[in-house]
C-alpha cells in the first residue's frame, strides 16, 4: 500500500474535527450500512449500559440508546471537542445518553461497570492498541462483549483507492506503516485477533463486511460526481496528499479523480465498493 498515506496525520480538535463536522450528513450516509451491521452484531438489549468508542456526533450512540431503551444508559467518549458538542447539542433530553470528551484508551472509566464496548470506526487510531483494548476491558463487566466495525484495507475502499490510484501519477504520497495509526491499521485480520487476545478478550470473531457506498449526493449524475469529488477533497488521504500543493497540481489531480468517479455507476449518488471488518468478542466471566 506503499501509495496510500494511511498515517494519522488529524488533529480531531483542529482541522479534522472540522472537517468531519461539516461533512456530518456525507459521512454518515458513507457509513449507515456499516453502522448498522456494527450495531446488529452487537446485540444490545433493554437496560444494558454501554460504552460508545469514538463516539463522534453520536449516530452510533443514538441508535444504541434506542436499544437499551429507558433503563439502560451509553456513554459516548470521544476525544474531538467539536463532535462532542455537536452530539451534547442533539441528545433529546429523554434519551439515556451521556458525552464525555476523553480519549477512551486512557481515560477514567468505572470498573466492570459496562454491558457492551461498542465502537463505529472509532478504535484504530491509539498509539499502543493492545494497552488500550486492556484498558477498556477493565471497564467491561465479567463476561460483557466488544462490538465494532473497522475499515479492512486501503485497497479494498474505493472511497480511498480510486482517488489516490488517480493521482499516482500527478502526485506520489509518502510511504507509510499500514500498521501504524491511522483508519486502516486493523487491515490486517491476523493482527487484530492478536491484539484483542493479548488484551485479554476471548471467543473472538472477526468478519468480512462488504456493501456498496452512496459516496456523494446529488440531483442529477453531474452534481453527484461533483459532490463525491468535492467530498474526497475534504476528507480523507486525498485532502492531506494535496495539500499545500500548487494550483496547477490541484487542477490536474481534480480532473483525474473526477474521471475515477465518473467511471463508477450511479446516478444520484456515487456508488463505490466498501470493505470492513465486524468484530466481535468477549470479556471473560470471572
Amino acid at each position: 500500500m506503499s501509495d496510500v498515506q494511511t498515517a494519522p496525520t488529524h488533529d480531531w480538535n483542529g482541522d479534522s474535527g472540522d472537517r468531519w463536522a461539516a461533512n456530518l450528513a456525507r459521512l454518515d450516509v458513507m457509513l449507515e450500512d456499516f453502522g448498522n451491521a456494527a450495531i446488529i452484531a452487537a446485540d444490545a438489549r433493554h437496560g444494558e449500559h454501554v460504552l460508545d468508542i469514538g463516539c463522534g456526533s453520536g449516530t452510533s450512540t443514538f441508535a444504541l440508546a434506542e436499544r437499551v431503551g429507558p433503563g439502560g444508559a451509553v456513554l459516548g467518549v470521544d476525544i474531538s471537542e467539536q463532535l462532542v458538542e455537536l452530539a451534547r447539542a442533539a441528545a433529546p433530553e429523554v434519551t439515556p445518553v451521556e458525552f464525555r470528551c476523553a480519549d477512551a484508551a486512557t481515560a477514567l472509566l468505572p470498573a466492570a461497570s459496562f454491558d457492551l464496548l461498542f465502537s463505529r470506526f472509532g478504535v484504530m487510531f491509539f498509539d499502543d492498541p493492545v494497552a488500550a483494548f486492556r484498558h477498556m476491558r477493565g471497564a467491561l463487566k465479567p463476561g460483557g462483549r466488544l462490538a465494532f466495525v473497522c475499515w479492512r484495507g486501503a485497497q479494498e475502499n474505493d472511497w480511498v483507492r480510486l482517488p489516490m490510484a488517480a493521482i499516482r501519477d500527478i502526485v506520489q504520497p509518502a510511504p507509510a506503516d499500514p500498521n501504524a495509526p491511522g483508519p486502516f491499521a486493523f487491515g490486517d485480520r491476523d493482527r487484530l485477533a492478536d491484539i484483542l487476545a493479548a488484551a485479554g478478550f476471548a471467543a473472538i470473531d472477526i468478519a468480512p463486511f462488504d456493501t456498496t457506498i452512496s459516496y456523494g449526493r446529488g440531483e442529477t449524475r453531474e452534481q453527484a460526481i461533483d459532490d463525491a469529488l468535492d467530498m474526497a477533497f475534504q476528507v480523507g488521504p486525498l485532502s492531506r496528499a494535496l495539500a499545500d500543493r500548487p494550483d496547477d497540481i490541484r487542477q490536474r489531480a481534480a480532473a483525474a479523480v473526477r474521471a475515477a468517479f465518473a467511471a463508477r455507476p450511479g446516478e444520484t449518488s456515487i456508488l463505490i465498493d466498501g470493505a470492513a471488518w465486524v468484530v466481535t468478542a468477549r470479556n471473560p466471566a470471572a
